[in-house]
């Protein structure tokens, strides 16, 4: 909702009026802020210390109040995401590759265990490319919050994709414990291991490091699963030592240990895009959140403070309890600063829409009693 003039006059951006103190709110995207703006009028700090302040702050750590400012950080954040994808899907592919050629003249069904899982690993990079791809899009009025949720849905399909490297690298370690075949080149499968645990481990570091950089949950998840497949390559280590020291069944016993790692990684990124898809977030945020709201000058105390993810960014939901006296032009006012209060004090937070509400009136006065009917 977006807050309103008292007069509702013609040519003002909000056009219509509302009851004021009630459902005076504000909407990032409603309101842009004109460039230069300097804060001031109520939702900045008051003394000129403090302004002068907050305005070397914007200069050092700019955040992009306006509508076209967060469409730029949204591709540059993108941008950032394909080319990591690309980068870590070339080295994750080598190092298959490599992999795959030691599998093709040892035998070991360990490797081949670890070869699906890497080239699982790589593959997981084109859905989430797509998602990002598809999540630049601007908001339209059939998905007025933009296509940021293409990542929860590349997330599913990178669940599965890892589900079926379990099943692929299980179904190889057990065909091999009931019809056992000795593993030739075990210096080129420890060789085959050392490679695949530096390829996923230096793709692991990178896709962190960026996720973390763009706010990607879905590539941190990721960067966390390559780290996890980085160890299960030492794995293959103890097979190849297994049986250069006599133990037959060291190779597939090794495939069924990866296996099992898969699984816990599986279990670990499943639970990863649950969360999101049921809008989960961290409640040190929202704390932060209602910690920042608070100490806005106006503020009387907060009622329900909601955050959910879109993509790599951040919206929120927010209600502030001011004084019932206050005009419109200043509840609004009390809105915006609520709003860039949050935007500072939230990481990765976009947009939020403030709702006003008032301390009471009276003993038996309700503002809400219109919508008591529509509450349980």
């Amino acid at each position: 909702m977006a807050a309103n003039p008292s007069n509702g006059a013609p040519g003002h951006p909000h056009g219509e009026q509302r009851d004021e103190g009630h459902h005076a709110s504000h909407h990032h995207d409603d309101h842009p802020h004109e460039s230069g703006h300097d804060h001031d009028h109520g939702h900045g700090p008051r003394t000129r210390t403090a302004r002068l302040r907050h305005r070397l702050g914007h200069l050092l750590t700019p955040h992009g109040h306006q509508a076209a400012d967060r469409t730029d950080a949204a591709l540059e954040t993108s941008r950032e995401g394909m080319r990591t994808l690309w980068i870590s899907l070339a080295v994750l592919g080598v190092t298959a590759l490599a992999q795959a050629v030691v599998v093709a003249v040892s035998g070991s069904v360990a490797l081949l265990g670890d070869t699906v899982h890497n080239v699982a690993d790589a593959l997981t990079a084109i859905p989430l490319g797509i998602a990002f791809v598809v999540g630049r899009r601007a908001a339209d009025r059939r998905y007025t919050y933009g296509y940021g949720r293409a990542e929860d849905l590349a997330g599913i399909v990178i669940v599965v994709v890892i589900a079926v490297s379990a099943c692929v690298a299980a179904y190889t370690a057990f065909d091999r414990l009931l019809h056992p075949r000795d593993v030739d080149h075990l210096w080129a499968v420890s060789v085959a291991a050392l490679v695949g645990f530096a390829g996923n481990e230096w793709v692991a570091r990178y896709r962190i490091r960026t996720g973390r950089r763009i706010g990607s949950a879905a590539l941190v998840a990721d960067g966390l699963h390559a780290r996890t497949d980085g160890f299960t390559s030492l794995a293959v280590l103890l097979g190849a030592g297994g049986a250069a020291l006599g133990w037959r069944a060291a190779d597939p016993v090794v495939g069924l240990l990866i296996t099992v790692a898969i699984l816990f990684v599986l279990r670990d990124a499943a639970r990863e895009i649950y969360r999101r898809l049921m809008d989960s977030v961290d409640p040190a945020l929202v704390g932060a959140a209602e910690d920042a709201l608070r100490a806005v000058p106006g503020v009387r105390g907060t009622g329900q403070v909601r955050l959910r993810w879109i993509g790599h960014a951040l919206r929120a939901e927010a209600d502030i309890v001011v004084d019932p006296h206050l005009t419109v032009v200043r509840a609004h006012a009390l809105a915006v600063a609520a709003e860039h209060a949050l935007i500072h004090a939230v990481p990765r937070l976009t947009a939020a829409t403030v709702h006003i509400d008032h301390t009471p009136l009276g003993a038996h006065h309700d503002p809400h009693a219109a919508l008591a009917h529509h509450t349980g």
